[in-house]
Formats: structure tokens, C-alpha cells, sequence
């Protein structure tokens, strides 16, 4: 049994009305997409789960979008916590292989996820550039990930990590897309084995092939 050291009582300042509100917002947020899709849930909503009027609401976050946002980067931290050191200790695959089971035990921000998927590709959207900026963030972390890996010995260096990470994001996000409606599909099996094949191509050099439709 180890001693426990004891540390004198640290006073805490008081949390002031506005913040102790936007956290109770951002939790309703997130509260309402766990059992909502992301086209019936809206500022109305919130105001009723986090038990505020909803112009104390507007007034804390005046852009919807906004606020979806808000609740994304503070479920996704929360969900990262402790993925994100696997990513060094254990390499980029192991890293999106514990996203998964984060996924597995709460398919809630997965869903979302998907959901605004759409928004990104859609021209002209408000959320548009900076869901695709939050996109082309994730895959540079995989992309530098792999080349880490690649450095370190646990990927070979047949592997360029550039196209490793758009084949192992895709793999990712496709499994995961097909559990959404194949809900009897073992989400983390699919992707060991789908990974495992994926690394034996990278141990082999490939000479690129261009195909076509006619076979020529």
C-alpha cells in the first residue's frame, strides 16, 4: 500500500454565472445529440435541457454553428483524453484503432460526426471551411503519425505517409460508416483485420497503375 501524500486545501475562486451557464449549454449540446439527429435538434432544444430561456442561450452563442461547435471540441477532447499518447507510444494505426473503441463504448459523437460531414462538403456553408480545416488536421496527424512509425521502425518504409494516411483514414471512417447501419457488425474486429491486410501492401513496393473502366 503506498503512502498517501496530502497536500493543504487549495481555494478555489467561484465560477461566475456566465461561465457556470455556457458549460451548462455546451452539456445540453451534447446531451441532446446523444438521443437527437443533427437535423432536429436546435436552440430550443438546448434551452429546455440545460433549463435556461433561450435567449440566455443565444446570448452566450448567438451563431448556432457556433455552438455545435463548441460542443464537438469538448466531446472530442473528452474522447481524445486518452487516445491521443498511443499515437507516440504505439503508432498511428493503434492510435485510430483506440478512436474505435472509444467509438464502440459511445457511437453518440460518431453520428454527429458523420452528420456534419455533409456540411463540409456543402459550397458556401459557414461550417464548411473550418470542418474541412478540422478534416485536414486529423490527417496530417495520422500522416505525420505514420512517418513517426516509419522512423521508429514500426512501419516500413516502403510506405509513403502521405497515401498511408489517406488509406488508413479511409478505412477507418468507411468501417465505421457501415456499422452505423449494420449494427451486428463487430466494428473493432472489421478494423484489425482490414488493418492487417493494409500493412502487408505497405511491406511490399508497388509500381502505381492507373485503371479504367475499359480495362485498357
Amino acid at each position: 500500500m503506498h503512502d498517501q501524500i496530502t497536500s493543504p486545501p487549495v481555494a478555489h475562486r467561484p465560477v461566475d454565472l456566465g461561465t457556470e451557464q455556457r458549460i451548462r449549454i455546451v452539456d445540453a449540446v451534447i446531451a441532446a445529440f446523444r438521443v437527437r439527429a443533427f437535423h432536429e435538434t436546435d436552440v430550443d432544444v438546448v434551452a429546455e435541457l440545460a433549463g435556461l430561456p433561450r435567449g440566455t442561450v443565444t446570448g452566450h452563442f448567438p451563431s448556432w454553428d457556433g455552438l455545435v461547435m463548441a460542443a464537438v471540441d469538448r466531446w472530442n477532447a473528452e474522447r481524445m483524453r486518452d487516445v491521443v499518447p498511443l499515437l507516440a507510444s504505439h503508432g498511428a494505426a493503434r492510435f485510430l484503432r483506440g478512436i474505435v473503441e472509444e467509438n464502440v463504448r459511445d457511437p453518440s459523437l460518431m453520428r454527429l460526426l458523420t452528420s456534419l460531414l455533409n456540411v463540409a462538403a456543402t459550397p458556401g456553408h459557414p461550417m464548411a471551411a473550418t470542418m474541412q480545416h478540422e478534416w485536414g488536421k486529423f490527417h496530417r496527424v495520422v500522416r505525420d503519425g505514420l512517418a513517426f512509425d516509419v522512423e521508429v521502425g514500426r512501419e516500413p518504409a516502403t510506405m509513403d505517409p502521405t497515401r498511408g494516411a489517406e488509406q488508413l483514414i479511409a478505412l477507418y471512417e468507411g468501417l465505421q460508416l457501415q456499422s452505423m447501419v449494420r449494427p451486428q457488425m463487430d466494428l473493432l474486429a472489421a478494423y484489425d483485420r482490414a488493418v492487417t491486410r493494409l500493412r502487408v501492401g505497405w511491406s511490399h513496393r508497388y509500381e502505381e497503375q492507373v485503371w479504367s473502366l475499359d480495362g485498357a
